[in-house]
C-alpha cells in the first residue's frame, strides 16, 4: 500500500538554483562538459529504476528476508532481489561514478549521491548490497596494487562482482584493536587468513557472481592495538589469471543476522579458515585504506536515513489527506465529509513539517557536502582539494549522526501520523521505522560519530575546520545582513553561530581538566553543530524561494513554509542542547557503578 514518487523537482532546485553544480563543475577537468539536461536526465532514469524496479520489492523482500542454506553455506535473497540487480547491472548503473580507466561513466559525486537516496527511499536494504561494493571499489581504487586494481576494480564497475568490508569480530565493535584475525604470509605474496567476523552486511547472496571481502587481520609480527592491523582483499571464489571465476575460497558464512529491521539484506557471519588473501596497502597500515571505504560507508548511511525520511513523509502525507477523524478545533474545514482530514489538525501538521524539514534539509547538506568531495578529488588547485577535503572531513560525522538521528524522528512521526494503522505491517510505515533504527548504529554509533566531530575534527585542530565552515556562514550572513526580508533566517543563523563558537570554547578548556568532558557534551554539541549547518542551508534555500516567489509557482511556497516551520519550531531545540552540553561530565558520573 505504499507509494514513492522521486523528489526530482527538489533536487533539480538545488543543484541548479541553490548550489549551482553545473559551474561549480565545469571548472573541474574531469567534468568540464558536464551540463544541466544531462544530469536531469540520468536522475529521471534513476528515479524510474528506484520507484518502479526495486520499491514494488521492498515490502515483500523485508517478510521474506534471506535464507542461509547450512549445508552450502550459500545464502538466497529474497524474491525479486536477483533479478533487480540484474536490471540494475545491465543498465550500467553500478559504474555511474566509477573511473573510466575500470569501465566507468566517471560522473561527479553529487550525481551518484541523488541516485543513491532515490535507492534508499526505494528499498534500503537493497541498496545495501551496489553500496558496500561502492566502498570496497573506493578503497582499492585508492589503496590496491596494479594486480589488484586489475583484477578487482572492472568488475566492481560493472557490478558483476560484489564488495563488502569485513571489520567487526563477536568480542570487538568499534574498538577494532582487539580484533583476532590472523595472516600467515605464504611466501608467494599471498596470505593464509584464519578468523571469525559478525555483522557483514551483503556479507553473502547469490545476486553476483563473485563477493570481494576486504578483510582486516594481523600479521604474526603486527604489534599490539590498532596500529597492528592491516587490510588484505579475500574473493568469495578464487580469480584466475584470465579473470575468471575459480575454486570457492576459504571464507564461509556460518549465519545469518536475525535483526529488527532490513531483512532483505544479508547480515552474515561469516569465517575464514585458511582463506587467500592479498595485501591492500602497507602492513600494518590497514585502517587508514579502510577508512576510505568507511568514510564512503559513513556519507551512504546518512543518504540511507535521508531516503527513509522522503518515503515516509511521502506516505504520511498521502495518508494524512485522505484519512478523516474528528473536526478541527476552530470548525469544520470539510463539511462535505463526517469528519475533516487529520492534516487539518496542528499536531499532525507539525509532525509532517518535521519529517519534510529534515529531509529537505538533509538533502540540501548531502548534496553541498558530495559536492566539495568532487572538487576535493578533481581540482586542479592544490588549495582547493585541501579546503573542500578539511570540509568534508568535517561535515561527514554530521550528515551519518544528525541525518540518522533526524530519519529516527521523522519515521517515527510518520507512523504516528497514521495512528493505529502505522503500527501494522500492510500500511508499510512500521518497516520504516525498523529500518532506520541501525542507522544510527552501524558505521561507528552515533556518540562515535559525535566524538570525532568533537574531539578530532574540532577541538583536534584548534577548531581550524569548523572556522573554515564558520566564514562560509559569515560570508552569507553579511552578504544578507541588510535584506530585510531575510532578517526572519539571517538573525538565527547568526545567533546560533555566536553561541557553537563559545561553546566550543567552552568545552575546549573543560577537556584540559579532564578528557571525559568531550565524552559528556560530544553527543549534544553535534546536534547543535548539525542543526547550524542546517539553518544556513535553509536560509539559501529561502532566499532563493524569496526571490521567485513572484512566479506564482507553488514549489517556492511551500518551501518558505518550510523554512519558516525548521527556524520556528526545530531550530530552537539548539537552546536546551547547549545548556545539557554546560552541564558536563558531574551530573553523569555522580552516581557509584554498584548503585546502577
Amino acid at each position: 500500500m505504499a507509494q514513492y514518487t522521486p523528489p526530482l523537482r527538489d533536487m533539480q532546485f538545488l543543484m541548479h538554483e541553490v548550489l549551482n553544480v553545473v559551474e561549480e563543475l565545469k571548472a573541474l577537468p574531469a567534468h568540464a562538459d558536464i551540463d544541466a539536461d544531462t544530469i536531469n536526465a540520468i536522475l529521471e532514469e534513476g528515479g524510474k529504476f528506484a520507484s518502479q524496479v526495486i520499491f514494488p520489492i521492498n515490502q515483500s523482500g523485508d517478510e521474506e528476508g534471506c535464507t542461509l542454506n547450512k549445508a552450502t553455506h550459500e545464502v538466497t535473497a529474497p524474491k525479486g532481489f536477483k533479478e533487480a540487480y540484474a536490471q540494475y547491472v545491465e543498465a550500467g548503473w553500478p559504474s555511474l561514478g566509477c573511473d573510466p580507466a575500470y569501465g566507468g561513466q566517471g560522473l561527479p559525486s553529487v550525481v551518484n549521491q541523488c541516485f543513491y537516496e532515490m535507492l534508499n527511499s526505494a528499498n534500503q536494504a537493497w541498496t545495501m548490497y551496489p553500496g558496500l561494493s561502492h566502498g570496497a571499489y573506493e578503497a582499492l581504487h585508492a589503496h590496491g596494487t596494479d594486480a589488484q586494481k586489475q583484477t578487482y576494480l572492472p568488475k566492481l564497475t560493472s557490478g558483476v562482482w560484489t564488495g563488502t568490508m569485513c571489520l567487526t569480530e563477536p568480542h570487538c565493535g568499534t574498538d577494532l584493536g582487539l580484533l583476532r584475525t590472523k595472516a600467515e604470509p605464504v611466501g608467494d605474496g599471498t596470505y593464509k587468513i584464519n578468523g571469525a567476523k559478525i555483522f557483514i552486511s551483503a556479507g553473502e547472496h547469490d545476486m553476483a557472481e563473485n563477493i570481494v571481502h576486504l578483510v582486516l587481520a594481523r600479521l604474526p609480527d603486527a604489534p599490539a592495538g590498532s596500529k597492528g592491523i592491516s587490510l588484505f582483499v579475500v574473493p568469495k571464489f578464487h580469480v584466475k589469471a584470465d579473470g575468471s571465476v575459480g575454486e570457492r575460497n576459504g571464507i564461509f558464512c556460518a549465519g545469518l543476522e536475525h535483526k529488527m529491521g532490513i531483512h532483505g539484506n544479508a547480515t552474515a557471519q561469516l569465517v575464514l579458515e585458511n582463506a587467500v588473501g592479498t595485501l591492500v596497502g602497507q602492513p600494518n597500515k590497514g585502517l587508514a585504506a579502510m577508512f576510505v571505504m568507511m568514510n564512503a560507508a559513513r556519507l551512504g548511511v546518512g543518504m540511507q536515513s535521508l531516503g527513509l525520511t522522503e518515503v515516509a513523509y511521502q506516505n504520511a502525507v498521502a495518508y494524512a489527506k485522505d484519512r478523516i477523524q474528528m473536526r478541527s478545533l476552530s470548525g469544520v474545514k470539510a463539511p462535505d465529509k463526517p469528519a475533516d482530514p487529520i492534516i487539518v489538525h496542528p499536531d499532525v501538521r507539525k509532525m509532517l513539517l518535521t519529517a519534510r524539514a529534515y529531509a529537505e534539509g538533509g538533502r540540501a547538506l548531502a548534496m553541498w557536502t558530495t559536492l566539495q568531495l568532487d572538487k576535493e578529488l578533481g581540482s586542479d588547485d592544490e588549495d582547493v582539494r585541501k579546503e573542500c577535503g578539511e570540509l568534508v572531513a568535517l561535515i561527514t560525522p554530521i550528515i551519518k549522526a544528525f541525518l540518522t538521528d533526524n530519519g529516527w524522528i521523522a519515521t517515527s512521526h510518520c507512523m504516528q501520523v497514521f495512528g493505529g494503522h502505522g503500527f501494522i505491517k500492510e500500511w508499510g510505515m512500521e518497516q520504516y521505522v525498523r529500518d532506520a533504527r541501525i542507522n544510527m548504529i552501524y558505521e561507528g554509533t552515533n556518540t562515535i560519530q559525535s566524538l570525532d566531530l568533537l574531539g578530532r575534527k574540532v577541538l583536534g585542530d584548534n577548531g581550524a575546520k569548523l572556522k573554515k565552515f564558520g566564514k562560509i556562514v559569515q560570508a552569507f550572513v553579511e552578504d544578507e545582513g541588510t535584506n530585510e526580508a531575510m532578517q526572519e533566517f539571517i538573525n538565527p543563523l547568526a545567533d546560533l553561530g555566536e553561541k557553537l563558537t563559545k561553546l566550543t570554547t567552552e568545552l575546549g578548556m573543560k577537556a584540559f581538566g579532564n578528557q571525559d568532558e568531550v565524552g559528556a557534551a560530544a553527543v549534544d554539541y553535534l546536534r547543535v553543530a548539525g542543526h547550524l549547518v542546517f539553518a544556513y542551508f535553509w536560509a539559501r534555500m529561502a532566499k532563493v524561494a524569496l526571490e521567485k516567489q513572484a512566479s506564482g509557482d507553488p514549489f517556492y511556497k511551500a518551501k518558505l513554509a518550510t523554512a519558516r516551520f525548521y527556524f520556528a519550531k526545530l531550530l530552537p531545540e539548539t537552546a536546551s542542547l547547549i545548556r545539557t552540553a554546560r552541564a558536563g561530565l558531574a551530573p553523569l558520573m555522580e552516581m557509584e557503578e554498584a548503585l546502577f
